[in-house]
């Protein structure tokens, strides 16, 4: 098993070379010689993923690297670990952690594959073709920095066979079949879930410009993108509107825009009232998840009913943006798409489960 310090020191690195590539300033002067040419193939990456998977434009991929090479900030690491210390630094048995990666985003596994290493266990990654370039692009940087690291790592080609417990994400649907097909085994089984988020009428500009980040950032398909508002009764959208308006970028997408006119033409069609901004559509609607291109909105009287109401939801609910006091495990306006190590993915803590196997 490769020490706690060391594994701590190898992706506080690996940080530090996913922040040069999200930034699109691969500093390979800065880095070991054999980690130049894994940099130089994630650049690469970011600059063509765009190719296999219409969704993973330059600028998404780029965004997501960065994101997980801040959280990687040694400060961050310490934090999110300093809880199981001495489990972390316990000699134990490895186990073999399968782990089905979903395909929504870019590199969307990165979290489970940071898991289960800094627990001392070996991944074995069942990719999805959506997303099957970037998780193995950092690996090989991994390995570039701590050749030790390869031997905990395999991806599997057809079935996951050989493993000892298992994570697995997809939709509702194929959740059923996890169950199903995983129920012998320790597992996590992760399924939809969105955001949400809760309007005072209070909000600044720059509180409305965060949260179209957080509505369209990765064309929405993140399970932390809100997809639903909450809005007091004759609450003015004016200024929401012009926000989103000038977010005109995401429409250059023709994945995203055909989405756009798709939904829009049935709406038209039905005669369903709606606003429209040009490139994104909003809806008065009760279902938290929307459409791509598509915001629900609902109405909301009394606060502490509506406080209710999400509690009720919680098992559907990623996160919850908000700049009231009333909600508890808030989450501020712009900040969905930059968690922390320990913003686990439906509250279930990873590390946790890895390190009880």
């Amino acid at each position: 098993m490769i020490p706690l310090d060391k594994r701590l020191e190898v992706f506080e690195c690996l940080g530090k070379v996913l922040i040069d590539v999200g930034e699109n300033t691969p500093r390979v002067e800065i880095h070991e010689r054999e980690v130049v040419d894994s940099c130089l193939e994630l650049n690469r990456l970011a600059t063509e993923s765009t190719h296999y998977n219409g969704w993973f434009d330059e600028a998404n991929v780029r965004r997501m690297l960065y994101s997980l090479g801040k959280s990687l900030q040694k400060e961050n690491l310490l934090s999110w670990t300093d809880k199981y210390k001495a489990a972390l630094l316990q000699h134990r048995d490895e186990k073999i952690v399968g782990v089905v990666m979903a395909g929504n985003i870019p590199a969307v596994g990165f979290h489970d594959f940071l898991s289960v290493l800094m627990s001392g266990n070996k991944l074995l990654a069942k990719l999805s073709s959506d997303d099957n370039k970037l998780l193995p692009a950092i690996a090989e940087t991994l390995f570039s920095i701590e050749p030790g690291f390869h031997k905990y790592v395999q991806f599997a080609e057809g079935t996951m066979k050989s493993f000892d417990a298992v994570i697995a994400t997809g939709s509702n649907n194929t959740s059923r079949y996890f169950d199903y097909y995983f129920s012998a085994y320790p597992h996590i089984i992760r399924k939809n879930r969105n955001g949400v988020a809760v309007l005072t009428g209070n909000e600044t500009k720059n509180d409305l410009e965060g949260l179209a980040d957080d509505i369209l950032f990765y064309y929405g398909l993140r399970c932390r993108n809100v997809s639903k508002i909450f809005v007091p009764e004759a609450y003015d959208f004016t200024t929401l509107l012009r926000v989103l308006e000038s977010r005109a970028e995401v429409s250059e997408n023709h994945k995203y825009f055909n989405n756009y006119e798709y939904n829009k033409a049935i709406y038209l069609v039905n005669g369903r009232t709606h606003f429209d901004t040009g490139n994104i559509l909003l809806v008065e609607d009760q279902a938290a998840v929307s459409p791509v291109s598509v915001l629900h909105f609902e109405y909301y009287n009394n606060p502490e009913e509506l406080k209710n109401v999400i509690e009720t939801d919680a098992d559907k609910i990623q996160c919850l943006v908000t700049g009231s006091d009333l909600f508890e495990n808030r989450v501020p306006f712009g900040k969905t798409q930059y968690p922390e190590l320990w913003d686990y993915a439906d509250g279930i803590d990873t590390l946790e489960f890895v390190l009880s196997l």
